[in-house]
C-alpha cells in the first residue's frame, strides 16, 4: 500500500467515533471509491452493515450510530423521539425502560433506508414519519460516544408520545412521563403547540399539564393555540372532561 493510501484509511478510522455508522454514498463522495472501500473490506478495517453503511471493523454498530450517519451524511430528518428521546435525555428515570424498543420518527413521507431496516439492532425500531409538527422545531442536541445527534426535545417528545396514543402508547404512562416535566420552558412549549396540527395531541397535552399542576403552564397563552372544534372521543367508554372536550380513559381519572 502507498504512503497515500495508508495515510487516506489512518485518516478515515482515526475520525470514525465509536459504534458509529458511515454511509457509503457519503465515503464515496469524500473520495473513498468503491473499490478503495472492497480493500478496506477485505482487510477487515471496515464491515458492512447490510448494502448502504459501514461500521469500524471490531465495533458493534448503535442505533444512535445509525441516527448519526443519517443526520450528519444522509441529511435526514430522522430523531429519536417520543418515549426513546426522554430516556436519552434522563427525563424516564423514574420509569423502567428496556432497549428492547426504540422510537424514530422523520419528515411526513420521509423513508428509513433498508440497511436500518433490515439489520439485527437487537431491539424493536419503531418509525413513524409524521408532520403534525414542523420538522426542525423542538429538537436538542445530546452527545453519545463522541458524536452528536439531534433528539426531541423534552416537550416535544412527550407530544410526540401523545401522537401515538392510545394505540400505540399507553396515556396512563404519559401522565406518568408528564408528571416528570416540571420544568419545561413554557415559551418552547408555546411555539410548539402553535405549531402543532393534531387537536388531539394539543388538548391531551394540556390536559395533562393542567392534571400535574405543572407551573409553567400558567405563563402559556391557550387563546393563541387553535384548539379545533366540537368534542374529541380519545377512547371508547371513557370519562368526558368538559374543559378541554376529550373522553379519556377512567384509569387516568381516577389518578
Amino acid at each position: 500500500m502507498s504512503l497515500e493510501k495508508e495515510h487516506k484509511i489512518n485518516s478515515l478510522l482515526r475520525g470514525w467515533p465509536q459504534n458509529a455508522v458511515y454511509l457509503t454514498s457519503w465515503l464515496v463522495a469524500n473520495g473513498y471509491s468503491d473499490q478503495l472501500l472492497s480493500r478496506y473490506k477485505k482487510s477487515n478495517w471496515i464491515t458492512p452493515i447490510n448494502n448502504g453503511a459501514f461500521v469500524k471493523s471490531g465495533d458493534t454498530p448503535t442505533i444512535e450510530g445509525a441516527v448519526f450517519a443519517l443526520q450528519s451524511q444522509g441529511k435526514f430528518g430522522v430523531h429519536p423521539g417520543g418515549k426513546s428521546a426522554l430516556n436519552l435525555l434522563g427525563k424516564a428515570h423514574y420509569l423502567e425502560f428496556s432497549r428492547q424498543q426504540f422510537t424514530l420518527f422523520g419528515n411526513e413521507n420521509e423513508r428509513i433506508p433498508s440497511w436500518l431496516k433490515n439489520y439485527n439492532w437487537d431491539m424493536e425500531i419503531n418509525y413513524y414519519s409524521t408532520s403534525f409538527l414542523p420538522v426542525d422545531l423542538g429538537l436538542t442536541d445530546i452527545e453519545v460516544n463522541g458524536f452528536s445527534i439531534k433528539v426531541s426535545g423534552a416537550a416535544r417528545a412527550i407530544m410526540e408520545c401523545l401522537y401515538l396514543a392510545p394505540k400505540k402508547q399507553e396515556l396512563k404512562e404519559c401522565y406518568e412521563l408528564m408528571e416528570g416535566l416540571n420544568n419545561l420552558r413554557p415559551n418552547q412549549v408555546q411555539q410548539l403547540l402553535e405549531a402543532c396540527t393534531s387537536v388531539k395531541v394539543k388538548r391531551l397535552f394540556l390536559y395533562l399539564a393542567n392534571k400535574c399542576h405543572h407551573p409553567w403552564l400558567e405563563f402559556v397563552n391557550v387563546g393563541n393555540i387553535d384548539m379545533g372544534k366540537g368534542k374529541r372521543q380519545i377512547v371508547v367508554d371513557g370519562v368526558y372532561d368538559p374543559k378541554y372536550k376529550i373522553t379519556i380513559p377512567k384509569n387516568l381519572v381516577d389518578e
